[in-house]
């Protein structure tokens, strides 16, 4: 552990400020994790952490997870306040930021053999919706979240944040081609389910259907599901709209749907 403080014009600093950029974060493949729940969880996973940069009164209120730091033989590295604030984009930084490894995986890895749920992200853009996918999958007990298409960096600080550690607990692979992926979990013998408004299934009484292994697939935020690739699903299932709300946001319907399936493979 470095004794004084470094300053954000340090060299280790500059280096991973950089890994704000997404350039920098795919060159390198290492991303950053911001805040002592993140660390923690990233401190689990063999290997993963780098570097961990934190402030003096961080360090001391988190003696616990520099020790944890140092058995998993990760550098805790002492920062100044200004010098962490650079790493974060949080309002009220909490004085602690990992450097980690990247964490996906070949989607063909995560299908064999095939987990019993999975979601399917195809096009969503919003890092805390992502984030939260993640986040919401893993406690629905999913094997796998698969990023697909042209969805937000799974290494985005703001995704990283959302997902609240779940991104170092639960499998994530990232797909070029979403239509590829679905192929891909259907030839794995998973159901693909297109979570859509127009669904011709209602989740309510799709109680049989959801007991199979299940990808759930969804669609961009603002415009859902592109047909072509809707019409790729074994079915179309709709959330019921009870009230006069227009439509769920995306990490609601995700919550709804894995967690309907999650229920039903309990039974």
């Amino acid at each position: 552990m470095t004794t004084v403080p470094l300053a954000t014009g340090n060299g280790r600093v500059k280096e991973a400020r950089k890994l704000s950029r997404r350039s920098a974060r795919s060159e390198r493949r290492l991303f950053l994790a911001d805040g002592p729940k993140a660390v923690e969880s990233a401190l689990v996973v063999p290997g993963c952490v780098v570097e961990v940069f934190a402030t003096p009164a961080a360090t001391e209120r988190h003696a616990a997870l520099s020790a944890a730091a140092t058995a998993a033989e990760a550098a805790w590295t002492l920062v100044d306040e200004r010098a962490l604030a650079s790493l974060s984009d949080a309002v009220n930084p909490a004085g602690v930021v990992a450097v980690c490894r990247f964490l996906d995986r070949p989607l063909e890895h995560l299908l064999d053999p095939a987990p019993r749920l999975v979601a399917l992200c195809a096009d969503v853009r919003d890092p805390g919706n992502a984030g939260t996918v993640v986040r919401t999958a893993d406690a629905a007990g999913a094997g796998a979240v698969v990023l697909a298409g042209s969805s937000v960096d799974a290494y985005n600080p703001k995704t990283v944040r959302a997902s609240v550690g779940s991104l170092f607990q639960v499998p994530v692979a990232v797909a070029a081609d979403p239509a590829d992926a679905v192929r891909r979990a259907q030839s794995a013998g998973l159901q693909v389910l297109a979570a859509d408004g127009a669904g011709e299934v209602d989740l309510f009484d799709a109680d049989d259907l959801l007991a199979a292994p299940t990808a759930w697939l969804f669609g961009n935020e603002a415009w859902g599901l592109p047909e072509e690739l809707a019409a790729l699903a074994d079915h179309r299932v709709r959330i019921p709209i009870l009230g006069r709300a227009e439509s769920l946001n995306l990490s609601t319907a995700a919550a709804l749907c894995l967690y309907a399936s999650a229920r039903a493979h309990r039974v």
